[in-house]
């Protein structure tokens, strides 16, 4: 596959998963049609909307180019009708979450240094591209942000990041190097929520 194009499907798988967390996520809270459109919309772009505006990239592409606002209201859309069957899943909104944090931490470390960035730069905002949108997900639905808890979430994401970054300054193939990375990560924050798997969390008396 082109190499444009893989990364293309990257971003926008990603933004598909996110929009679909924030909109369960927003239905799990009764919010309205309105609600529910706006949290996907923020959960999918607001890290890559951060991230552009980083790298300056402007205006940033969730914002410009109108696919990213259509996945958002099709994700909707598919919440609010198959709502039912995504309560099915064990834990849907961190499914789809550890789904879009994987692809978003990947493209964005890769978007970082595409755009000239250095190797510190292109881990810090593959990162914040992958847990921007939850947080502020967390954030407008008054629960902990995951990034703030106790569980393996940002690290996961540092795991593909680092993964992206180090691959490419090495310059190995991208027709399997994004997929190692989003496999680690997803697998990493799949077992840590399936065995819960925590980072280490100290007493105050400590």
């Amino acid at each position: 596959m082109n190499e444009t194009l893989l990364f293309t499907a990257l971003d926008m798988a990603g933004t598909f998963a996110f929009a679909i967390s924030g909109a369960v996520a927003a239905r799990q809270k009764n919010l309205d049609l309105f609600g529910i459109i706006a949290i996907a919309y923020m959960v999918a772009c607001g890290g890559g909307i951060i991230r552009d505006v980083c790298i300056g990239a402007i205006p940033p592409v969730g914002l410009a180019d109108w696919r990213y606002l259509a996945l958002a209201l099709v994700a909707s859309a598919l919440v609010m009708v198959a709502y039912p069957l995504a309560q099915r899943l064990d834990h849907p909104v961190q499914m789809f979450d550890a789904l879009g944090l994987s692809f978003f931490a990947v493209f964005g470390a890769h978007k970082a240094l595409e755009h000239g960035h250095n190797v510190q730069v292109a881990i810090v905002l593959g990162v914040v591209s992958a847990v921007g949108g939850g947080a502020l997900r967390d954030v407008l639905l008054n629960r902990t942000p995951l990034i703030l808890r106790k569980e393996i979430y940002a690290s996961a994401a540092l795991v593909a990041a680092v993964v992206q970054v180090t691959g490419e300054r090495l310059a190995l193939s991208m027709d399997w190097l994004p997929w190692l990375g989003i496999v680690l990560c997803f697998g990493l924050r799949y077992l840590a929520m399936r065995y819960h798997w925590n980072l280490p969390r100290f007493s105050r008396d400590e």
